[in-house]
């Protein structure tokens, strides 16, 4: 998915996003912030994935929280603007995403077009197949490698997507893995698209930026990372990101802070869980629908 990597399976990130999502549903009490155990049945771990190091309820609970905050921040945008008329999604990066199997009447009024490196793609599209899923003539696979030079907006148009039309683009936890060049290339070809499109955008702080209790898990994540051969590369402070995206051309760009989204989605827990200060979020318009912007930013 990332870095120019063609392998054959879903990465390992693209794997431990869809079973920390399963995790929050079987391991945190209720209300649950995101459900999703379809990327479970496509990952299809051994019996004992729960027991795994990186899958540890208490170690992992930041991360996990912000897993799912992204994502229902990601999903309610999409939901908003669909209400607008909107009715583009691309996903970019999509991994092991399943927005479209877990809310087929929302994205059955959509083109749903999920942008990855082609051979996890088909790995994922073979996997639906097995599982009875399948895939829906409004999901449209976009095969495209991010960091080799390839255009995802031409892979778009090739696959259906009408560039006249506003639409919501996402691209979670992977800017991370991206050069500064090709984010900002990334930013620049969202700008292209038409008026009232947004983006959403994640994007990890620097080591400084993160509280000092959660630093030792992020170095720790960084080895990781660079043991695999998928190190991370991208840092922005939050005011960085938000110039980077001006830059691009993009409009009412605004910055949704790991805070913001503990006091949207994680208010009045009991059990405490709450987002990482590790990786917040940039939402975006090409246009701004109203003076205020999009809702949710």
């Amino acid at each position: 998915m990332i870095n120019g990597l063609r392998t054959a399976e879903p990465d390992n990130t693209a794997v431990r996003v869809a079973l920390w999502r399963a995790v929050h549903v079987q391991v945190d009490p209720p209300p649950h912030v995101f459900e999703d155990e379809i990327g479970l049945r496509l990952a299809a771990p051994d019996g004992g994935w729960l027991r795994r190091p990186d899958m540890d309820p208490s170690a992992t609970s930041r991360t996990r929280a912000s897993i799912v905050a992204r994502a229902r921040l990601i999903e309610d945008l999409v939901v908003e603007q669909a209400g607008l008329g909107v009715d583009q999604y691309v996903i970019l990066g999509a991994g092991l995403d399943t927005f479209a199997q877990r809310r087929p009447q929302l994205a059955a009024g959509m083109r749903v077009f999920e942008v990855d490196q082609p051979g996890p793609q088909e790995w994922k599209r073979r996997r639906l197949t097995e599982l009875g899923l399948g895939a829906p003539p409004w999901l449209r696979f976009v095969p495209v490698d991010f960091e080799a030079g390839g255009s995802w907006r031409q892979g778009l148009v090739a696959a259906g997507f009408d560039a006249g039309r506003p639409a919501v683009i996402a691209s979670a936890g992977v800017s991370m893995y991206l050069t500064g060049d090709a984010i900002a290339a990334t930013l620049g070809q969202v700008a292209a698209l038409a008026p009232g499109s947004t983006l959403a955008m994640t994007f990890m702080l620097p080591l400084e930026l993160v509280e000092p209790a959660e630093r030792p898990l992020r170095e720790a994540t960084e080895r990781a990372a660079r043991a695999a051969g998928t190190p991370f590369v991208s840092f922005y402070a939050p005011q960085d990101m938000l110039a980077l995206a001006r830059d691009a051309g993009l409009g009412a760009a605004r910055h949704v802070s790991a805070t913001s989204l503990a006091r949207r989605y994680f208010a009045g827990r009991s059990d405490g869980l709450a987002p990482s200060s590790a990786e917040e979020l940039l939402v975006a318009v090409t246009q701004e629908r109203n003076p205020a912007g999009p809702a949710l930013a």
